[in-house]
């Protein structure tokens, strides 16, 4: 689950930074109007805010990925096994129509992989050392094939465009509500001055972020069951059957910062469904089973 909530955070902190910057330099004042607000005006910047942040995180993805882990990108292949890994990667890469991406490993005892990057021809595919040593190369190449999936399928923009909009709406709805909260209790008719009003626009996007969040993990689930039979096509049916199965055992300390870990093949959802960036695997491996 590496990916997604690498992206969700790195867009709440740009965010929220986007706010500070937009409070201090006083750019707001474009979205109050003698009376009430300009929602025009408002919605302008939001959607300027919003797409604009989203893509920041995006375009930070993939060397926060790389900073996180201490992944280590192979240029020269030093042994057979890192040879291999680079000729299976490129083998895919070019099944799948895409440019040949970073490929990089780093020390984790878990079973895991992540791709990430902001396009298709600028990616990066990772895996942990405990995939390398735990499964077979079957395994392992099935587990190329649904990072690289996710790639061909520009999974990533998708999210960013769906992130973007999303963030339109909170930094919208946070400033409306802010409002009418601010006039509420300080008895200002107009409301959206002070710093009363920014700290509960602060709290209200934060809120509102977390709810929105609820649709990317959303987005996420469905992708990994799109991913796991692109994972299918270019390795085989039964070999990603069998690298999911591998993953429900995987027991291993995920070593995965919890900024990133929903960037990776094998994600732990939390307590509650909807915060899942990840199906269960049996369900993933049932789609597969039924899949023809």
């Amino acid at each position: 689950m590496l990916r997604i909530v690498l992206f969700v955070l790195t867009n709440l902190a740009v965010m929220l930074l986007l706010t500070i910057v937009v409070k201090l330099t006083g750019i707001d004042v474009y979205t109050q109007r003698e009376g009430g607000i300009n929602l025009q005006g408002l919605l302008i910047m939001s959607a300027v805010m919003g797409m604009g942040g989203s893509f920041i995180s995006l375009a930070m993805s993939k060397w926060m990925a790389k900073r996180s882990v201490g992944a280590e990108v192979i240029t020269q292949p030093r042994n057979e096994s890192e040879a291999w890994l680079l000729d299976t990667v490129r083998r895919q890469a070019e099944k799948a129509g895409i440019g040949m991406p970073e490929v990089a490993i780093y020390d984790g005892p878990e079973m895991n992989a992540f791709a990430t990057g902001m396009s298709k021809n600028n990616s990066l595919v990772a895996v942990s050392t405990g995939l390398l040593q735990s499964m077979n190369r079957a395994e392992v190449e099935a587990v190329l094939g649904h990072e690289i999936s996710h790639i061909a399928n520009g999974d990533m923009v998708t999210m960013t465009l769906i992130q973007g909009v999303l963030n339109t709406f909170v930094i919208f709805f946070a400033r409306v509500l802010g409002t009418l909260i601010d006039r509420a209790i300080s008895g200002n008719r107009e409301g959206g001055g002070g710093f009363a009003y920014f700290g509960i626009v602060i709290v209200l996007q934060i809120a509102l972020g977390f709810l929105a969040s609820l649709i990317v993990m959303w987005f996420s689930r469905w992708r990994e069951f799109r991913a796991d039979a692109g994972g299918a096509h270019l390795a085989g049916k039964q070999s990603m059957i069998a690298a999911l199965e591998r993953l429900a055992g995987n027991h291993g300390e995920n070593t995965l910062p919890k900024a990133i870990q929903a960037f990776g093949i094998s994600g732990e959802g939390g307590i509650a469904r909807l915060l899942m960036s990840h199906p269960p695997i049996p369900e993933r491996v049932a789609a597969l089973r039924a899949a023809a």
